[in-house]
This record gives structure tokens, sequence and C-alpha cells, in this order.
């Protein structure tokens, strides 16, 4: 029996998003995709800003309706795209995130070293395709930037993508950071092609501007917020206590998936040559690791147990953030001070005192450059084609060092 697949779904910032084609409502569908509706968009960001419980299946169907509108406004500037093409870059932007963990970016290299949700996306994009008997190829290719229509990758990743486009439109309504609000409407009917590479027309050279500006805004208040950055240490040491106790040999309540990414270290090869890896790692989400984390809460070891309690009652660790490194003499004697206070061992101690570093750029010149279309006909990259001066100081990266401790020392 024949069924209506050209659905409608009712988008908080957009509004009516249309899905354009049958086989990506059974993509949207397949429980690879759906498993997006139970990771949140900015982990443990609702912490600081209440709002923030947007998921990774709401961007990557914004992202999606984006895609749309460039293919239209290329289009309307006879920029050739098939019909074919469309829907493998459709595609591509929709399934750019299927291979984030748990709490995205926080437990990127906790649960899965060395291994770039990136690198999962794409051999879970691998895995779909074998699934949907090679209908993704293009999309692949595309997302993994081998097509000879290089603009197209640009559009799915760049420095200028529709990936960015909508998270910091998305990330900004729902934290009600109105430092991120960006006209991705005007960016988007103002690109073009030329020579294979996107560009952008210079009417768009102030819209382009306020967009690198309100990156750099939204990563210092949002993303490498002093009390997020607090709250994800918390949850890194949590998972890294117990994958120590999980190398030992001793069991904790977990999931089945999360226990098995708790007792093992896998690598990247051990996912190309393992397919049930991929299946298990789609089985994870942030219901696995807050549930393990209210049990954990109750456990013998102090350690475990009290970092767990400090995230679930919102306790977290006092944060310091500087410009230069923090001193190995400061954190000597807040460690000893921690070993006094819970009677541990300064190897223990370096679960309660924890220094880091964090890294702002909110535009990079050396990937790839968001080339300016001047009315003559000429590309100058945006740094040089702004008249704001901190347009150039915007592509330098910003480093800052923290150090965060408990605030009962």
């Amino acid at each position: 029996m024949p069924t209506n697949k050209r659905k409608i779904i009712n988008d908080p910032i957009y509004g009516f998003v249309t899905i354009p084609s049958e086989l990506i409502y059974d993509l949207i569908n397949h429980p690879t995709f759906q498993r997006l509706r139970r990771i949140k968009q900015l982990g443990l960001t609702n912490l600081v800003y209440p709002g923030a419980l947007h998921t990774r299946f709401h961007h990557a169907i914004g992202a999606m309706h984006l895609m749309q509108e460039a293919v239209f406004s290329l289009r309307q500037k006879d920029v050739i795209i098939s019909d074919e093409e469309q829907e493998a870059v459709l595609i591509a932007i929709l399934l750019h995130d299927i291979g984030h963990g748990p709490f995205s970016h926080t437990l990127e290299h906790t649960l899965v070293k060395g291994i770039s949700h990136e690198t999962i996306s794409s051999l879970l994009m691998d895995k779909l395709n074998k699934e949907f008997n090679g209908k993704l190829n293009l999309a692949l290719k595309i997302f993994n930037g081998k097509y000879k229509r290089r603009f197209l990758h640009q559009l799915v990743s760049s420095q200028l993508d529709m990936d960015r486009l909508d998270y910091l439109k998305r990330d900004s309504f729902f934290t009600g950071v109105s430092e991120g609000v960006i006209s991705s409407d005007r960016i988007i009917k103002m690109l073009n092609v030329v020579k294979n590479e996107l560009v952008v027309e210079y009417k768009a050279i102030y819209s382009i501007e306020k967009f690198l500006i309100a990156r750099r805004l939204m990563y210092w208040q949002v993303y490498l917020h002093k009390t997020v950055l607090s709250a994800e240490t918390l949850l890194i040491k949590i998972l890294k206590r117990a994958k120590e106790f999980s190398s030992q040999g001793m069991e904790l309540f977990a999931s089945p998936a999360l226990k098995l990414f708790l007792h093992n270290d896998f690598t990247k090869k051990d996912f190309e040559k393992n397919n049930n890896l991929l299946t298990q790692f789609s089985k994870l989400d942030d219901n696995d690791v807050m549930a393990s984390i209210k049990v954990w809460s109750e456990h013998d070891d102090l350690i475990l147990s009290k970092l767990c309690l400090n995230l679930l009652d919102r306790k977290l660790f006092k944060i310091e953030i500087q410009n230069t490194v923090i001193s190995t003499k400061y954190k000597n004697k807040l460690i000893e001070t921690v070993c006094k206070k819970y009677k541990i061992n300064a190897s223990e101690a370096d679960y309660f005192v924890i220094t880091g570093k964090v890294n702002n750029s909110a535009y990079n010149a050396n990937q790839f450059n968001i080339n300016i279309l001047m009315n003559n006909g000429n590309l100058i990259d945006v740094a040089a084609a702004s008249d704001l001066l901190n347009i150039q100081s915007l592509s330098k990266t910003v480093t800052k060092h923290f150090i965060c401790y408990p605030k009962d020392l």
C-alpha cells in the first residue's frame, strides 16, 4: 500500500520544513538517525542556560532545510546542480552528525579515544549505504570531499557551511543569547560559485562580518562558558574513573552498550573491522550515561560517588580562567589541600584538581577561505575585504587556561 512520504516538520526556527524525497524520509525514520533525538545539541549547557535542551535531531533537520535554500538560491544564479546532486548534498548535511556520541563533543575522546565524530559519521554512512543498496554513494563522496564539484562539500563542511549557519541561529534561540543571531537568509541568498569554489557576493560582506563576530561571541558566552567547562570537565572525570574501574575488571552498573565501551579502548581499525561495534555505538545516547551516573552516585568509591553527586546536584567545581598557563605551585597547593580534606593520595586528587586549556578561533583562513566576490569579479578573502579591523583579529586563535577544584576547599 503506497504511503505519503512527502511530510513537513514544524521547526521553531524556520517554520515548516519539507522532507523533499522518499529516500530522505526513510533515512530520517531510520533508528540510527532517530537516536539523535536522545543526544542534546549542547551537552551540559542547560546547567547554565536552562532552555538549551534542543537535540542533534533538531539541528540536522534545520541544516538540511538551509541546504535546500542554498541549492535553490544557487540554481537561481544559473549554477547547475542536478536533482541527484541535490538529494546527495541534502543527505550529506542531514547525516553529518550521526557519529556523535552521548553529550556530543564532551565525551568525543573519552568513550572512544582518538576517533572524531566525523570519522564515525562516515563509517555509519557507509553502513547505511549498504543497507540502502548504494543510494548514498554520491552523498558519501560529497561528505568526504572526494566529489569533483568541491563547492558541494563546502556547503556541508567549511567555515561558511549550513552546519554553522544553523547551529549559531538555533543555539542562540534556545539559550537566549542574542549575540548569536545571524542573517542566514541573506548569507544564503548571496552565495555563488566561481571556479568550483563557494563564494559570497560583496553585498553580503556585513552579514559575513556579523556571522564571524557572532561565532566568536557564542564560543565565549555559550560553548566555552566557564561554568559549562566546569560541568564538562566533571563529566569527563566521571567517565575516566568508571573506565579505570572497568579496566581493572570491576563491574559497574551500565547499559550493555555503555559497558562495552567502558571495558575496552577501541581504535578506528576496530570499528572498520567489526561492524557490530558501530551497531553498539548507535545504541548509546545521553540516557545511558545519565542513568549510570544516578546509580554511581551511591557507589562505595568516594571519588566516583562524589563526582556523580556534584554533577547531579549541580554542585560544580569552581573554575578560574586566565591567559597564562596555570602555575604548578598553585596546582600542587590545591592538590595538597584536596588530599587532606578527602584523605586521598596525589594521583587520586587529579580527579578534583583539573587543569586544561581552550581555544577560540572564529575564522581560520588556512582551512577554507571565505572569499568575497567583488563587484569587479575579483575574489578577496573576507579578512582583507572587510573594513573592520577586528575581522583580522578574529583570524587569530585565542588560548585560555583554566583550573577546576571543589568550592568547599
